[in-house]
């Protein structure tokens, strides 16, 4: 189900009863059977012979559905006119705490909470409260008109949304990468190569400054949510056919600083990772990892030999500096397999953590020669293949797999990543 989210209409105001009211008790325990709180006609059934209905609140799992299943407390009792006139500080509390996709649909209720997103107390709880959880966002282009499209999954939520992104220009783009709620994507304007910096829910974009070298590079971004700042790390050129410097666009200068170029001769494309504040990529030469500190400003060799029979890999970045790397390993069809690994630091060797089970394996990818894009955030790895109209995820802290399903990742064109939706995320 594709819920859109609606952002930027305008919208009528509500009455004064935001929400329906529970059924009240007066002092004694009975119902209030004034006309008021019922219709002409009705009977007064006591407590005790009303049928009661179970019923499992929508995305939630079993054990938060027996917390919600608790029986409130009879003397408590739901006035209007005590919600109608919350303090404004409550209410941006209260508000901040509210998943940010059912922001919109609150946004409906009143002129007040229309304009909810321009209001600096509720950015500055919203920013103070945890992630509303991990999400998935899928972005293509429409195959007629070409107009930029996006769909966000939440995995706590279990839902699609809409998000309209007509406010990107229309280049042939391609999404990078996202990190603290902004989002970034890359292309060409004429023959000129640019990055963009974009935020889906408040619908912001900012076109950052020209690179020295005006070729397609590998990208990847990071957000610094206490310095409330993001770097942009360019690698080598897109194609692997010419090694360049590496330039880190830093949003506090507004400007790209030249690095060393990395002493490689042959490096691998679209084989990169980045733990702040250390990039690794694959190279064949010399065989192993090279990390660049940005911090140190020096490249150094990690003399790490890949497993043996791996047949395609995919470094991924996870949280507090793990480094994993994922990939096939087998010769043939039928002894194929896809395997995980992590990188001792100190050893200097790939550790493997867990294999990904036949049955997963066989749905994911039907042919031996059949290709697939792994990417991962937080310790939280995504499989997608291009024949599949679903793609699968491993959560390494929990060791679980799951299937996730939905119409954005059936596109053949369509490039996923990981997103966190953040209204206080900014994009300077």
């Amino acid at each position: 189900m594709v819920v859109g989210i609606g952002i930027g209409e305008s919208f009528n105001c509500w009455s004064r009863d935001l929400m329906t009211q529970l059924v009240r008790k007066g002092e004694d325990g009975s119902r209030n059977t004034s006309p008021v709180s019922r219709g002409v006609g009705s009977r007064n059934v006591s407590p005790s012979k009303q049928k009661v209905i179970k019923t499992k609140p929508r995305g939630l799992d079993e054990e938060t559905m027996a917390k919600f299943a608790k029986p409130p407390h009879t003397d408590v009792q739901m006035e209007d006119d005590i919600w109608a006139m919350l303090p404004e500080d409550l209410l941006n509390e209260i508000l901040a705490w509210v998943p940010p996709f059912m922001i919109f649909r609150l946004r409906s209720v009143c002129k007040r909470w229309n304009s909810i997103l321009l209001d600096n107390g509720f950015l500055k709880f919203h920013s103070q409260v945890p992630s509303h959880g991990p999400c998935l966002l899928t972005f293509w282009k429409n195959s007629q008109s070409q107009t930029p499209q996006c769909s966000v999954f939440s995995l706590p939520l279990k839902q699609w949304y809409r998000i309209p992104f007509t406010f990107l220009p229309q280049w042939a783009i391609w999404l990078v990468g996202s990190s603290g709620g902004l989002v970034c994507f890359s292309g060409l304007d004429g023959s000129t190569f640019k990055t963009l910096i974009c935020n889906p829910l408040t619908q912001t974009c900012r076109i950052l400054p020209t690179m020295h070298y005006n070729q397609q590079r590998q990208l990847t971004m990071v957000v610094d949510r206490k310095q409330k700042s993001f770097k942009i790390v360019a690698a080598n050129d897109l194609y692997g056919d010419r090694p360049l410097p590496i330039e880190v666009y830093d949003s506090k200068l507004n400007k790209w600083s030249v690095h060393q170029k990395m002493p490689a001769a042959n490096l691998c494309s679209s084989k990169m990772a980045f733990c702040d504040p250390r990039l690794y990529l694959e190279t064949l030469s010399p065989l192993g990892l090279m990390m660049y500190g940005l911090d140190t400003g020096y490249w150094e060799h990690i003399p790490a030999k890949f497993p043996r029979s791996l047949l395609d890999g995919y470094l991924i970045s996870g949280s507090k500096k793990r480094l994993f790397l994922v990939g096939r390993v087998g010769l043939y069809s039928t002894l194929q397999s896809m395997k995980i690994w992590e990188l001792d630091h100190v050893k200097a060797t790939w550790v493997e953590i867990t294999r990904m089970p036949s049955k997963y394996f066989r749905a994911l990818l039907r042919l031996s020669a059949e290709r697939f894009e792994c990417f991962g955030q937080n310790n939280l790895i995504l499989f997608t293949s291009w024949n599949q109209g679903k793609g699968l995820l491993y959560d390494v802290d929990k060791k679980v797999w799951s299937w996730i399903a939905g119409c954005a990742l059936q596109l053949y064109t369509s490039q996923v990543c990981f997103y966190e939706p953040r209204f206080d995320a900014s994009i300077y």
